[in-house]
């Protein structure tokens, strides 16, 4: 008998496709290509409803009946989870992933989440065993440590990781070297995601220059950094028949045309993500 692989999806929250590549991953480039995609949404709560329906950044391909391109996608799932006969329309009629590994293959179902607006009284909570907001916005590795696979049955892990939103903190450092943005840090303080971004506007004194968001962008490389070295130690932990998907659920805007941040944003910077993904040996 075929033992199904454990999943562990990692969404790296905000995180741009070029701040992923310029941070040069090592660990994260063990599971294959880093590939350029694309987001189905430009906020945490709608792009995570799409990853949890099946359906990964896409490819944005031409000359496709969406459809198809859909069916052809879904299929990767029997790769992921070890499977040989598992189609989009397995799904119907709830159209979402936890449920469906719960209750027809077999699966633990366990997310652990960053950000507020995926907290375990949402919609999104569905079908899983466990769902933890996490005490810190900003602690991958409590997430790892917390990881427990059965030899009984397989277990799908969802792991929403806030360290690459802004501010953009690394654990440990203190909330007074984080970056105060005038309207930005209120937000994220009160925990209201719905106003992450938007047209920068200029006000009396400084307001967004150059040199701020050149930084704020540095940040987020460097978190990419840290995160590489916390995906490795997972690695380590991970049993041999996982299969891992890492992606973001949308980019960030660092000033490109007027804008930071992302939400209200139509901009190709806040669709464009990394995506790679491999099963560990």
């Amino acid at each position: 008998m075929i033992r199904r692989n454990n999943y562990v999806l990692v969404v790296l929250d905000s995180c741009r496709y070029d701040s992923f590549i310029k941070a040069r991953p090592k660990a994260l480039r063990k599971l294959g290509q880093v590939e350029r995609r694309w987001s189905y949404a430009s906020w945490t709560a709608p792009s995570h409803y799409n990853l949890l329906m099946g359906l990964m950044p896409h490819l944005s391909p031409t000359h496709v009946f969406a459809s198809e391109y859909y069916k052809r996608d879904f299929l990767k799932f029997n790769e992921r989870l070890g499977c040989t006969n598992i189609e989009f329309k397995a799904l119907v009629p709830r159209l979402y992933l936890p449920p469906f590994l719960k209750e027809t293959l077999g699966y633990s179902t366990h997310a652990m989440v960053s950000l507020p607006v995926l907290n375990p009284k949402t919609p999104i909570n569905v079908g899983f065993d466990s769902f933890r907001l996490m005490e810190k916005h900003n602690d991958m590795r409590a997430m790892v440590h917390a990881m427990k696979f059965s030899e009984e049955k397989p277990s799908f892990y969802l792991l929403n990781v806030g360290e690459t939103h802004y501010p953009y903190a690394l654990p440990g450092e203190p909330e007074e070297s984080w970056p105060r943005i005038h309207g930005v840090h209120g937000v994220f303080k009160h925990m209201d995601d719905l106003l992450v971004g938007g047209k920068l506007v200029r006000r009396k004194g400084k307001f967004f220059d150059e040199a701020q968001l050149r930084a704020l962008r540095h940040r987020q490389v460097k978190a990419v950094k840290y995160l590489d070295t916390v995906i490795e130690e997972m690695f380590d932990l991970l049993p041999p028949n996982t299969y891992v998907t890492i992606t973001s659920d949308h980019g960030e805007l660092f000033g490109e045309e007027g804008y930071f941040g992302h939400g209200p944003i139509v901009h190709e910077k806040v669709l464009e993500v990394p995506f790679v993904e491999g099963k560990l040996r």
